[in-house]
């Protein structure tokens, strides 16, 4: 039942909002901007955006080294297309989804591993900040206003959250380590849910067992890059748009991933309703600014969705990896 409630909030989100930013849009208009489109450039979109996602597959894999798990990258970026997948299904299904391939294909227990994807969260929580830091100081004159306006009322919020949830973490994890022995002894559950917790924290803190930390931090350069050009290129497919430049790119890279971060699946609505109003900025009209956000979002999600049912049925056929404790077992 709350999955269901959970599922049945986020698509009310999306379709409200969805409501919202097409009720006043001529939509056989915006057809017929996509029946002008340069399609090819949805080809070189695509191609960044695999990048970025195979890029994300490596990374991932080097936070599990250090944790004596080492998946082939092929099999990792097969687990990344299945967790993009399931977040058009539900939101933050993806990071349960991606996890629980990895446990099907390589036997890396779940909480080991949904510990690198949270470690992997906060890292990239953090590039977004400074590439809204960026945008700021780039655009400040031209965004101002748009902040303003959307997140005034907000911002106190917003700050609170991000000092209160690190004072929580460091909280949690002090009584959990200080009193987890005495926990073990009170039940079977309470024994289970604290290996899940110590699995968990794990996965949190491969971050600093890194073996490479620059080529770390340069696979997570190499994610926004990729990203800024899979979103960018897509401004040359409809000439009403073909005009905006390199900062523009930056924009709808920042306020698109603001979007996508909201608890809809995939970011229906909520990246249509910030992306669309954003580009009013650079001159675009209102519906120019939607047509390019649908634009931009239609065509990542359905190569995410193709992309992502194949890997899944490609792990249909995938012979499970063994253990080491298996591998030796059955070699005696």
């Amino acid at each position: 039942m709350k999955k269901i409630l959970q599922y049945a909030i986020s698509l009310t989100i999306a379709g409200g909002l969805l409501w919202y930013v097409f009720k006043d849009i001529d939509l056989s208009t915006m057809v017929g901007q996509f029946k002008k489109a340069n399609y090819w450039w949805i080809v070189v979109s695509g191609f960044a955006a695999i990048i970025a996602h195979l890029s994300r597959a490596v990374r991932w894999k080097m936070l599990m080294e250090p944790l004596g798990y080492n998946p082939s990258n092929f099999r990792t970026l097969l687990a990344v297309l299945i967790g993009y997948f399931a977040n058009f299904i539900m939101p933050r299904m993806g990071e349960v989804s991606k996890c629980g391939s990895l446990q099907k294909t390589d036997n890396i227990p779940f909480e080991k591993s949904f510990g690198t994807v949270v470690a992997e969260r906060i890292f990239d929580l953090v590039s977004l900040l400074v590439l809204l830091a960026l945008n700021l100081l780039l655009e400040f004159g031209r965004l101002k206003e748009f902040f303003v306006e959307q997140f005034s009322e907000k911002i106190p919020l917003v700050i609170g959250i991000l000092v209160a949830l690190p004072l929580l973490g460091f909280a949690g994890v002090y009584f959990f380590k200080k009193y987890q022995d005495r926990l073990v002894q009170k039940s079977a559950f309470l024994k289970k849910v604290i290996h899940f917790m110590n699995g968990l924290l794990d996965g949190l803190l491969s971050i600093k067992k890194l073996k490479s930390p620059g080529l770390f931090i340069a696979y997570t350069v190499l994610i926004w890059v990729a990203y800024y050009f899979s979103a960018y290129v897509l401004f040359f497919s409809i000439p009403e748009t073909s005009h905006l430049g390199p900062l523009a790119g930056l924009t709808v890279l920042v306020i698109g991933s603001l979007g996508m971060a909201a608890p809809a699946q995939g970011g229906i609505g909520p990246f249509h309703f910030l992306v669309g109003n954003i580009l009013v900025l650079y001159g675009l009209t209102k519906e120019a600014g939607i047509t390019l956000a649908t634009f931009i979002h239609g065509s990542q999600m359905l190569l995410l969705l193709f992309l992502g049912a194949i890997s899944f049925l490609i792990t249909l056929f995938l012979k499970p990896k063994l253990r080491q404790k298996q591998r030796l077992v059955k070699a005696f």
